[in-house]
């Protein structure tokens, strides 16, 4: 809850702020900007991460004083954990041991936290922390603005996904007027990409394929395509969303192979076909448009497994499918 997480800031002094392995725009951005906050209110506070900053949010102010840990090392009175699905998905050994905070806008997330604040309804946890910077008193600095903004432009698609709401577009318009400036951040996350991207993309794209009905498509990602292209973690963010361009395509599977008979799945639909319930039935999780997964076995067994159960859910889908994406959940 809202008010539990600001009597706690109100009462404690230090405090330690993590997000998930192989952080995306709103773990990074929300990340920094909860520790800007609390610096701000006079408190100690830093980020700790396990692994390293993706190259297009190093921009952020603060990102280079981010601590890279394996596990816990300091004590703090609290750690805020940021976007992630369980306690499990940092990577920080010693967190079990520590007063934790679960601050997350997936509504799959697991109550994991000491307390827990869940608000499904956000469209990051960027618009969470400006609602508590709100709900504290606090004043939006432009090192806030400037991290708050990156979170809601990555989770959003620039605004376009379906998560964007009145509210979204009202938080952006004030961390703009606090001295955000939109073309900078957008050329960070969007045109700061290495060539291994476009090598990757080339690879994964000549795997594409369609269902029998012709409204699935399925991408693949295999170790030796990292390999080749030389890639590096982020290099792929988008790549599931690239067949929802075409219009007869309702909903995407990608697999990337991340070991001997293991992936990572991204699910992406348009309209109301659910595939975080699709998702869910294997384990993950996500929102309607945007779930994620792990999975083990025979590859192209899963991938039947998947397309067959998204197809279902394409199946029982009400036919409103106006172009809906959003933004990957953590898991991913």
């Amino acid at each position: 809850m809202l008010s539990q997480v600001v009597e706690l800031i109100e009462n404690k002094q230090k405090f330690g702020i993590t997000t998930h392995i192989k952080p995306d725009g709103d773990g990074v951005g929300s990340s920094l900007g909860l520790c800007w906050l609390l610096r701000s209110l006079g408190k100690t506070a830093e980020v700790i991460v396990c692994g390293e900053v993706p190259a297009a949010y190093r921009t952020l102010p603060g990102a280079g004083e981010i601590r890279d840990i394996e596990k816990v090392d300091r004590e703090y009175d609290a750690i805020f954990v940021i976007e992630c699905s369980d306690l499990d998905r940092p990577g920080i050994a010693g967190l079990e041991n520590e007063f934790t905070v679960n601050i997350d806008h997936h509504a799959t997330s697991e109550h994991f936290g000491t307390i827990n604040w869940i608000d499904s309804t956000a469209s990051a946890v960027g618009e969470m922390i400006y609602n508590l910077c709100k709900a504290i008193g606090g004043r939006v600095t432009r090192e806030i603005a400037e991290c708050v903004y990156m979170a809601l432009v990555t989770d959003t698609g620039s605004f376009h996904f379906s998560n964007t709401t009145e509210r979204t577009l009202k938080v952006a318009s004030e961390l703009v007027k606090a001295g955000v400036k939109p073309a900078q951040i957008s050329e960070a996350v969007y045109n700061n990409y290495p060539w291994s991207r476009i090598e990757l993309m080339r690879q994964v794209l000549d795997t594409v394929k369609r269902d029998e009905s012709g409204k699935i498509a399925s991408l693949r990602q295999t170790l030796q395509m990292r390999t080749e292209s030389e890639a590096v973690d982020g290099d792929n963010n988008g790549f599931v969303n690239i067949p929802l361009a075409a219009r007869d395509i309702l909903a995407a599977v990608y697999m990337r192979e991340v070991g001997p008979n293991e992936f990572r799945v991204s699910l992406r639909s348009k309209g109301d076909i659910n595939v975080a319930r699709v998702a869910e039935k294997f384990g993950g999780g996500g929102h309607r448009n945007a779930a994620g997964l792990r999975i083990a076995g025979d590859w192209d067994e899963k991938e039947r497994e998947l397309v067959e159960a998204v197809h279902d859910a394409v199946e029982r889908s009400n036919g409103d499918w106006a172009g809906d994406i959003t933004q990957a959940p953590d898991v991913l």
